[in-house]
C-alpha cells in the first residue's frame, strides 16, 4: 500500500484527539454557522471520515438488485483488498424493488465485512432516453421510505441519488433535478454524504455537470455532496481522463469515477490513465462490475460466475494490477 497524506496514523495519541476534535467541525458556509459533521463527510474539496481521516475509495460495483442471492460477493470483493463496495439497488419501477430489509442486511453486511457502502439506484439510468427509467424525484421518494434503514449509519454508507440519471436527452435539466432530490432528501433528514451521477448515460460529454457542479454543491445545505463521473468510451485517452478529473480537483469540488471499465460498446476506456490519475490525484474510482453483466457486455464481469477464484482478465488487472486495488486501497478507519 502506498501512504498517503492521512492524519491519525502516525500521531501521538493526544495530538490525535486534539486532531478528531478539530476536524470533527464542519467548515460552514459563508454566513452561516458551523455545524457539526456527522459520518463520512467533504471537507476542502475531500472525501473525510468522522475521524477527519482523508478516505479514497477504493472497490467495485456489484449488482444486488438483478442477484439478491450473491450478498457473500462482498465478503470476496474485501478479500481482493476493496475498501468499498457500490451497491445496485432498485426502486421498484424497473426491476424488483429492494425492500426495507434488504437495504438493513446490505448495510450490515458492507460493515461485517469492514466495507463503506455506496448504495444506488438503478432505476434512473437513462431517464429521457430510456422510456422505463424514472427521475431523480423518483428515486428520491424511494430513499425517504428506506431512511430508517440508513439513519445512523452516516459513517459506513453513502446515497448515491440515481445512477446515470439522464440519456442524451433532455440532460439540461440535471441542475435543476439534482439539486431538487438533493433537496428533498435534506428536508426529510437524511445527514448522510450524498453522491451525484453525471447525465449522458454518466459520461458528461456535455459538460452539464462540470459546468454546474459548483451551483449543485452549493445548493447542499450541509455542503456533503461528490460527483460522480463514469468513464466508457469517451475517456479513451489521458488527456481526456486528466482534462475533466483535473478541472473538479481545480475547482476544489469533491469527484470520483463512480464507473469505468477496460472497453466497452461506445469505445475502448483508458482504463490505465483512469486509475493512475485517480491515484495521482488521491480521488477514488470503482470499477464495473464484479460480475452478473448481461451477455451484451459480459466482457466487463471481473469474476467468473461471482467465483472470485476465477477473475477475468479484466478483474485481475483491476485488483492486482499497477494502480490497481490491492496496491492502493486502504480500510477506512471507522474499522479501526
Amino acid at each position: 500500500m502506498n501512504s498517503r497524506k492521512r492524519l491519525g496514523v502516525a500521531a501521538a495519541a493526544g495530538v490525535a484527539g486534539a486532531l478528531a476534535v478539530a476536524l470533527a467541525v464542519q467548515p460552514a458556509t459563508a454566513g452561516e454557522p458551523e455545524a457539526e459533521a456527522v459520518g463520512l463527510h467533504i471537507e476542502n474539496g475531500r472525501l473525510v471520515e468522522s475521524t477527519g481521516n482523508d478516505f479514497v475509495m477504493r472497490g467495485a460495483n456489484h449488482a444486488h438488485a438483478w442477484y439478491t442471492g450473491q450478498l457473500g460477493s462482498l465478503a470476496d470483493i474485501k478479500a481482493l483488498g476493496a475498501n468499498t463496495v457500490r451497491v445496485v439497488l432498485s426502486s421498484g419501477h424497473q426491476w424488483e424493488r429492494t425492500t426495507p430489509d434488504q437495504v438493513a442486511q446490505i448495510v450490515s453486511e458492507c460493515k461485517a465485512n469492514r466495507l463503506i457502502c455506496v448504495l444506488e439506484v438503478h432505476d434512473t439510468t437513462g431517464y429521457g432516453e430510456q422510456s422505463a427509467a424514472v427521475s431523480l424525484d423518483a428515486a428520491a421518494d424511494y430513499w425517504v421510505s428506506v431512511l430508517d434503514q440508513l439513519r445512523g449509519e452516516e459513517d459506513h454508507i453513502i446515497v448515491n441519488i440515481g445512477n446515470e440519471p439522464f440519456g442524451n436527452t433532455g440532460y439540461e435539466a440535471w441542475s435543476a433535478d439534482t439539486q431538487a432530490a438533493i433537496g428533498k432528501l435534506r428536508s426529510a433528514g437524511f445527514e448522510h454524504t450524498i453522491m451525484v451521477d453525471a447525465p449522458n448515460w454518466g459520461q458528461d460529454w456535455s459538460g452539464t455537470m462540470r459546468a454546474d457542479a459548483q451551483e449543485v454543491y452549493d445548493s447542499d445545505p450541509t455542503g456533503n455532496t461528490i460527483f460522480s463521473i463514469h468513464m466508457y468510451g469517451v475517456y479513451n485517452t489521458a488527456a481526456a481522463v486528466r482534462d475533466y478529473l483535473g478541472s473538479f480537483v481545480d475547482a476544489g469540488l469533491p469527484i470520483l469515477v463512480g464507473e469505468f471499465g477496460h472497453n466497452h460498446s461506445d469505445g475502448d476506456p483508458d482504463e490505465d490513465a483512469i486509475m493512475a490519475t485517480a491515484e495521482e490525484l488521491d480521488l477514488g474510482y470503482l470499477g464495473w462490475s464484479w460480475s452478473g453483466n448481461s451477455s451484451d457486455v459480459g466482457y466487463l464481469d471481473m469474476s467468473v460466475n461471482f467465483d472470485p477464484n476465477q477473475l477475468t482478465e479484466w478483474g485481475d488487472r483491476f485488483f492486482n494490477g499497477p494502480n490497481g486495488v490491492a496496491e492502493t486501497s486502504e480500510e477506512a478507519t471507522i474499522y479501526n
